[in-house]
C-alpha cells in the first residue's frame, strides 16, 4: 500500500499542496478573526451594560447551539440574497471565524473570571477605568490562563475546516474526494490526507505549546479548559 501512496502523490502531489496550503490558510485566518471577536465579545459581555450583555448572550448560545455546518449554509446561501454573492473560501472564513470567536469567548472569559479580584481592584484603585483595567491588566492574564484551551480550539478548526467541502473549496478533504474519483483509490488519498491533517495539528501544538513556555509567569499555571 505504501508504494500505491507514494505513485499517487507523485502524480496529484501539486494538488494536494495546494488543498494543503489552502487548508492552512482557512485554519489560520478563521482563528486570527476568531480570537479578535472572543476578546471583543468577552470583554463586552464583562464590562457592558445588561441589555448589551443579554444580546451578546443570546447570539453566543444561538452559534453554540447550531451545527457550523447549517452555519456555513446560512452565510453560503442565505447572506447573498441581501448581499453580493460570496465566493467558497470567503463563506467558509466568515462561518468559522464566526464561530471560533463564539468559543474563543467562552475560554478568555472563564479565564478572566479566574483571575482573582484583586487585580481588578487594584487596578481600579490606581484611577483605570474599568475597560482600561480589563485591556491592560486582567486580559493579558488570562490569555496566558486560556492558552492550551486556543491551542485546542485551532486544532478544532483545522478539522472543522473539512466542512468546506460542502461549498466545494478545493481544501484537502475535497481534493481527496476529486482523487479518488479518478483514480478509485479512495484509500490512499485519505490516507495520505489524513497523514498532512496529523502533521498540521502537531505542529500547531508544539508552536502554541513554545508559545506559552516563552509568555508563563513563574508561579501561574495554566490550565486547558476544553
Amino acid at each position: 500500500m505504501i508504494n500505491e501512496i507514494l505513485e499517487l502523490f507523485n502524480t496529484y502531489g501539486s494538488n494536494i499542496l495546494n488543498a494543503f496550503v489552502l487548508t492552512l490558510q482557512l485554519t489560520l485566518l478563521s482563528f486570527v478573526i476568531g480570537f479578535c471577536g472572543g476578546v471583543f465579545i468577552a470583554i463586552l459581555r464583562s464590562v457592558a451594560p445588561r441589555p448589551i450583555a443579554i444580546a451578546i448572550r443570546l447570539f453566543v448560545e444561538l452559534i453554540r447551539g447550531t451545527p457550523m455546518t447549517v452555519q456555513l449554509f446560512f452565510v453560503y446561501y442565505a447572506l447573498p440574497v441581501a448581499g453580493p454573492k460570496l465566493d467558497p473560501f470567503t463563506a467558509s472564513l466568515i462561518a468559522l471565524g464566526i464561530n471560533s470567536a463564539v468559543y474563543q469567548s467562552e475560554y478568555l472569559r472563564s479565564a478572566m473570571n479566574s483571575v482573582p479580584k484583586t487585580q481588578w481592584e487594584a487596578a481600579i484603585s490606581l484611577g483605570l477605568s474599568s475597560y482600561r483595567s480589563m485591556i491592560y491588566v486582567v486580559m493579558p492574564q488570562a490569555l496566558r490562563i486560556a492558552l492550551p484551551a486556543l491551542t485546542n480550539e485551532m486544532i478544532y478548526l483545522l478539522k472543522f475546516s473539512s466542512i468546506a467541502y460542502f461549498v466545494t473549496l478545493p481544501e484537502l478533504v475535497y481534493t481527496a474526494k476529486w482523487i479518488g474519483n479518478r483514480t478509485y483509490a479512495f484509500i490512499e488519498a485519505y490516507t495520505i490526507v489524513a497523514l498532512f491533517y496529523i502533521a498540521m495539528a502537531f505542529a500547531i501544538s508544539e508552536v502554541m505549546n513554545r508559545l506559552g513556555k516563552n509568555i508563563a509567569v513563574p508561579g501561574i499555571a495554566a490550565e486547558g479548559m476544553r
